[in-house]
């Protein structure tokens, strides 16, 4: 095992040395049982590190939480690559991915935002969570690589590498990463699922990042709005839902 491979071990893997090398290449980012220590959110077409180093920093300042390894996809976009200490289930994940895009990349449409593990994920296997960095994409003959994040903005144009790139180069950039802890983990999740539930402000904010300020909401249409939304998250549409009901309670019954 060489450095670049124990660092990707000590961050992301799961799983024992002997089975690796009779698995995929996804091998060890997800658990038969469907456990995950690596969460991967990427934002693309196009790559856009001014945008995506709003959520990268605030995880550090507003959540305390340590930096997620940056990388650029080989293909069209940037990754933030978090590692957990120890595996939670992938739909745990995935929630935590998906209150990170709610909070940080609302405004963003959300077909540019792509999160690993998907939600169906039970056990390793081709699609359900990302490929492994770095690599390289036989398609186009480029690689995806780690980068230093004074260098992140560099690559906005072209999220690539053209060679391969050093192992040891890349084993000392994951060295510098920290995984989060599992309490910390928890203690955030809640966290921000507290701060959707409270919400008609954090439906607000959604809604207007999307185009629109909140003075000039009609309530009714804004909830209207948010409860057809299928890129918001369901409990809040079905909040919306919920408070839309006096609305139409009141109105009177026709006769007939």
């Amino acid at each position: 095992m060489n450095r670049l491979q124990a660092e990707l071990r000590r961050l992301y893997r799961l799983g024992s040395l002997e089975d690796e090398g009779n698995r995929s290449e996804d091998f060890g980012l997800i658990s038969p049982d469907g456990g995950v220590r690596a969460m991967v959110l990427e934002l693309a077409r196009p790559a856009d590190w001014t945008v995506l180093s709003t959520l990268w920093q605030g995880v550090q300042v507003d959540l305390e939480l340590p930096a997620p390894a940056i990388a650029v996809s080989g293909i069209d976009g940037y990754q933030l690559w978090f590692s957990l200490s120890d595996p939670v289930p992938v739909v745990e994940a995935r929630s935590f991915l998906e209150s990170l895009r709610l909070r940080y990349l609302g405004n963003i449409a959300p077909g540019r935002v792509a999160m690993r593990p998907s939600v169906e994920a039970s056990v390793s296997g081709p699609g359900q969570h990302a490929k492994m960095v770095p690599a390289l994409w036989a398609e186009t003959g480029r690689w995806s690589a780690f980068i230093a994040p004074d260098l992140a903005a560099v690559f906005s144009d072209e999220p690539w590498l053209d060679i391969c790139p050093s192992p040891d180069a890349q084993a000392d950039i994951l060295s510098r990463m920290v995984s989060i802890k599992a309490e910390d983990f928890q203690m955030v999740l809640g966290r921000l699922s507290a701060e959707a539930k409270t919400a008609p402000s954090h439906m607000a904010l959604a809604a207007n990042e999307r185009g629109g300020s909140k003075s000039d909401l009609d309530p009714k249409r804004f909830l209207l709005d948010v409860m057809g939304d299928k890129t918001i998250e369901l409990h809040l549409r079905i909040q919306a839902a919920q408070a839309l009901l006096p609305y139409f309670e009141s109105r009177p019954r026709s006769v007939t």
